[in-house]
Parts: structure tokens; C-alpha cells; sequence
């Protein structure tokens, strides 16, 4: 299994739908929330057992960050098989 990364470019109000999709998606081991210049606001490890309620914070800071971001880049870290 290796990792691979892509990054989407995303305005600030669809920014947590979009990490919401990505986390039901299941083979993403990372997601890393920039600003346009590249500097890293937030880092989410994702792990098998994190689900359901656990994930609130997260949402909680996503929902933040995307509040006063015109727009973010989400570095994805995807596990191929």
C-alpha cells in the first residue's frame, strides 16, 4: 500500500462538504487544510476508528477555518492498494 496526495483548490463554503465526502470515501489516511500560499492551518489523521461523533471537533475547526477563507487547498493523502 502507498500513499498518494492531490490537492483540491475549494471555496470556503464548500469546504465541509467536501472533507465530509472525502471521510465517507474510506481509503483516505490524511486530509491537510492550506491557505492559497501553501502554509498548513489544520491536519487531520484519519484512522479506521475514528467515526461518528469523534469527527464533531474536527467539523467544529473545519467549519471555522472555511468561515473566514475565501479559499482552501485540501491536500488528500489516499491509500492505494
Amino acid at each position: 500500500m502507498s500513499p498518494r496526495t492531490e490537492e483540491l483548490k475549494i471555496e470556503g463554503g464548500k469546504v465541509l462538504d467536501t472533507i465530509k465526502d472525502l471521510i465517507h470515501q474510506g481509503n483516505i489516511r490524511r486530509i491537510t487544510l492550506k491557505n492559497e500560499e501553501g502554509k498548513t492551518l489544520i491536519e487531520i489523521p484519519l484512522t479506521l476508528g475514528l467515526v461518528g461523533a469523534a469527527l464533531l471537533p474536527v467539523f467544529a475547526a473545519v467549519g471555522a477555518l472555511a468561515a473566514v477563507a475565501t479559499r482552501l487547498v485540501i491536500a488528500v493523502e489516499r491509500v492505494e492498494d
